[in-house]
């Protein structure tokens, strides 16, 4: 029986090689992205994972993204450098002060935005966690960032053409 338990994870940890092939995601292979309010670096696109994604949000000084919502994600930050303030709630009402080291996370269905409030730029890790795999509509970040765009009046190769830069 031992021998067996071993022989399934050696074959569970190839066939997920072979989907998965990347484990380690790197400070020099993101991606960056400017938005008209704020900036990211891709660390880990939705394509190369089953549920996840994972970028860094910089927001300069008194920058924050449009109040916003996922129904089908729940998200978790952690704050990197910076300051700011979480705002939630449907009109942005509820608000809570932010550090770094801070652990946030936000639940499916929750409206969100966070705002810059330090003289240094803010920046945290962002894990987006799909409750049901990876969105079949959306299956890579450049599709996502479609409808992002699109959704906000935002010209999407502006935004792309920053992609080369390295931001963090």
């Amino acid at each position: 029986m031992r021998r067996a338990k071993t022989r399934l994870t050696v074959i569970t940890i190839y066939m997920h090689t072979q989907t998965f092939g990347k484990f380690v995601f790197r400070p020099n292979d993101t991606v960056g992205y400017r938005f008209p309010t704020h900036s990211i670096d891709l660390v880990m696109d939705r394509a190369e994972a089953a549920t996840s994604e994972a970028f860094v949000v910089i927001l300069q000084p008194g920058e924050a993204p449009p109040l916003h919502v996922h129904h089908d994600t729940e998200q978790v930050f952690y704050v990197l450098q910076g300051s700011g303030e979480l705002q939630t709630g449907a009109d942005g009402l509820e608000r809570f002060p932010l550090t770094a080291g801070d652990l946030v996370r936000i639940p499916p269905g929750s409206y969100h935005r966070v705002l810059c409030q330090s003289t240094e730029p803010l920046k945290y890790l962002s894990v987006d966690c799909f409750l049901n795999g990876r969105p079949a509509t959306e299956p890579t970040w450049d599709s996502h960032l479609r409808v992002v765009c699109a959704e906000n009046g935002w010209d999407f190769a502006s935004v792309r053409q920053n992609a080369d830069q390295k931001l963090i």
